[in-house]
């Protein structure tokens, strides 16, 4: 989701990109898939299996944009892993600001079917922008926020969402979650409970290794983590004004 932390530069840059320029990014920005093709992509907020349950407003592809000091970064981080079979995997990165807006109407909509409780099986909906688990600015519109995890290259990563099926909330154990093709963090993507948190004590000793080996690979180029999500990393100074162009899909 959103890191609460206030965006210091709140200048919003409206930016329309026709389809026939999709490849005209602003601001510096590039398609990560540009900079390293090797890092996996799964940009869950332009699909149906995030916690609104629907692709969010701004996400017309499946395609992590960055700016480009952050994913030359992100390309040394994967250079060091792939040593180790292990790979980056992206969740989202570049977030439009309407995505931000859409998120805000989807708290305020006053429903709360079962799927969306996988998310927050313990917090009201309501709940999450006073908690600093959702805010309406966030550092993802600047293209320096990303969330992402690891993935155990060695592993059996096949199994799939499939949207017809009854999972776990996201602090249950990794066999009864939602398959998301990575290590087990302790809790699924954008769980908002504090088991998400990225020093929680209620995770068992490999999973905590796990979170303190991406924080380490993350922070030797600079980066730096959010306390309460283990997944969400931000690189200070390379941000700026919050951006609204639509992520279009990308031109080989």
């Amino acid at each position: 989701m959103c890191v609460a932390k206030p965006i210091l530069i709140a200048v919003l840059a409206i930016v329309s990109i026709p389809a026939a320029h999709a490849q005209s990014l602003p601001g510096g920005f590039v398609y990560l898939r540009d900079i390293d093709p090797t890092i996996i992509q799964d940009i869950r907020y332009a699909t149906s299996n995030n916690f609104t349950g629907h692709p969010l407003s701004g996400y017309g592809a499946g395609e992590c944009v960055v700016k480009r000091e952050v994913g030359l970064r992100l390309r040394a981080i994967q250079q060091e892993l792939s040593g180790q079979n292990l790979s980056l995997k992206m969740f989202d990165c570049y977030r439009p600001v309407r995505a931000s807006l859409d998120m805000v109407a989807w708290a305020q909509n006053g429903r709360e079917p079962t799927a969306e409780r996988r998310y927050n099986p313990k917090i009201a909906k309501t709940e999450l922008f006073r908690l600093g688990y959702i805010a309406s600015r966030s550092q993802h519109s600047t293209g320096a926020a990303l969330d992402l995890t690891l993935v155990d290259l060695k592993a059996d990563n096949s199994a799939r969402y499939d949207p017809a099926k009854a999972y776990g909330d996201c602090t249950a154990p990794v066999e009864a979650r939602a398959p998301e093709g990575s290590v087990d963090m302790g809790t699924g993507y954008d769980c908002t409970d504090a088991r998400g948190h990225t020093a929680a004590p209620s995770i068992t000793a490999d999973q905590r290794a796990w979170r303190k080996r991406l924080v380490a690979a993350m922070a030797r180029q600079g980066f730096v983590n959010y306390s309460k999500e283990w997944w969400h990393f931000s690189l200070p100074g390379a941000g700026g004004a919050a951006y609204d162009f639509p992520i279009q899909p990308r031109r080989n």
